[in-house]
């Protein structure tokens, strides 16, 4: 069975992360999210795989190549206007043959586990079937109502409690189903969506089937979700390897993943999960708490102290810092004494829209330099290229290229 997967969008929630790389391409326990998606298919056989793609292409392609180096074949296909999933799987038509039965399509940017997919291909059938699972908190989802298994309507993310069954974008098709997306109207989006596609299948009478899972299935929608997926893989690795060099004198305690030439220094003290990349170097005198990754290349100095957060590659990280609950970019240099305060149950403006974020520290973009003893206010977010200078307190949002003097 071939699989199409859907990873051609932004991610505009998930700015300033996504001004310089798709959402797909965010880490989750040092790997992109589609690098996770990738494996899911691979441990299930699924080895044919066609990736729709279109903002910052190039670093997807990049990265994953022919996909050889992940056990899968790839074939890119590009699409030029973000219309909608049913244009975006409309894009793979002429990959699907009518020898291909059936074949699956999934988002890019939704963490999987191999099981998940096992779910569905396990157990649908009809003329498409559609994977669900099951939410108290539905609001921004699409939801399902249905028959026993067979789905009578899809709700396209209204939020109520009509339905506790969420769609999870993942979904096996006959090679039929373009014929259906060719007769798609446009949504009031101004887009075509595939959950138009299927409730036309519905009317017309084919039997579009719900298989419920209980595997995971997770939607980093905002920024700050990364931290919560980033836990909940950090938490069920397993066999973690420290191949990176010890001094004596540091303490680990838990699962700890240490990367080829990384050197933890002495006095360093640091409690899993926690994955650190290759070629960094950490300490002395470092504090590293639960859920924490760390990048390539990064370079944390003295009394500095890290948890549930995610560095990037390539970041520098001076002494007496204070990072709980944030993510930053790649490329960042931090002065010394750098603190980022976090509350909980903060309410975020993102393009005009208010949103919670649970628990959040800051979320800096790539490219930034930030100057010593320097104060970024809880929920408060550093676009790229940004400079501040020492002694600032940021409470406000900084642009692309904002110089704070």
């Amino acid at each position: 069975m071939k699989a199409i997967i859907l990873a051609a969008g932004e991610g505009l929630r998930c700015r300033p992360l996504t001004l310089t790389r798709s959402k797909v391409m965010l880490p989750v326990a040092n790997r992109p999210i589609l690098e996770h998606v990738i494996s899911s298919l691979e441990k299930n056989g699924i080895k044919e795989i066609i990736l729709i793609v279109g903002y910052e292409k190039e670093r997807i392609m990049n990265y994953f190549e022919d996909g050889l180096n992940f056990g899968v074949n790839i074939t890119y296909v590009e699409q030029k206007a973000q219309l909608g999933t049913a244009h975006a799987i409309e894009q793979a038509k002429k990959l699907i043959s009518p020898e291909d039965s059936e074949f699956l399509v999934l988002n890019g940017d939704n963490l999987v586990e191999s099981k998940t997919i096992a779910d569905l291909l396990n157990n649908y059938k009809g003329d498409a079937s559609l994977l669900t699972v099951r939410m108290e908190d539905t609001a921004g989802y699409g939801v399902v109502l249905k028959e026993n298994k067979r789905v009578t309507r899809i709700l396209e993310k209204r939020p109520g409690d009509l339905s506790h069954i969420v769609n999870t974008g993942i979904y096996i098709f006959t090679p039929q189903v373009f014929e259906t997306i060719e007769k798609t109207p446009i949504s009031e989006n101004g887009e075509y969506a595939i959950t138009d596609t299927l409730q036309l299948m519905i009317d017309e009478g084919k039997i579009v089937t719900s298989i419920p899972t209980e595997s995971k299935w997770l939607d980093a929608v905002h920024a700050w979700d990364l931290l919560k997926a980033n836990s909940t893989v950090l938490n069920s690795s397993r066999n973690l390897k420290q191949e990176g060099e010890l001094e004596e004198g540091v303490i680990i305690r838990g699962k700890v993943a240490i990367g080829k030439n990384s050197r933890i220094r002495a006095g360093t003290y640091i409690v899993g999960p926690v994955v650190i990349g290759e070629n960094c170097d950490i300490g002395p005198n470092v504090v590293i708490l639960p859920s924490t990754t760390i990048g390539d290349n990064v370079s944390i100095r003295s009394f500095t102290e890290i948890q549930n957060s995610i560095i990037m590659n390539d970041c520098r990280i001076s002494s007496h810092g204070q990072i709980s609950n944030c993510i930053i970019g790649s490329n960042n240099t931090l002065g010394p004494g750098f603190t980022a305060e976090e509350k909980e149950n903060l309410e975020i403006n993102i393009n005009c829209k208010i949103h919670s974020a649970p628990k959040l520290g800051t979320i800096f973009g790539d490219d930034n330099r930030i100057g010593g003893r320097v104060l970024v206010k809880a929920g408060v977010m550093i676009a790229v290229n940004c400079q501040v200078e020492s002694g600032n307190t940021i409470y406000r949002d900084l642009p692309r290229d904002s110089v704070v003097l």
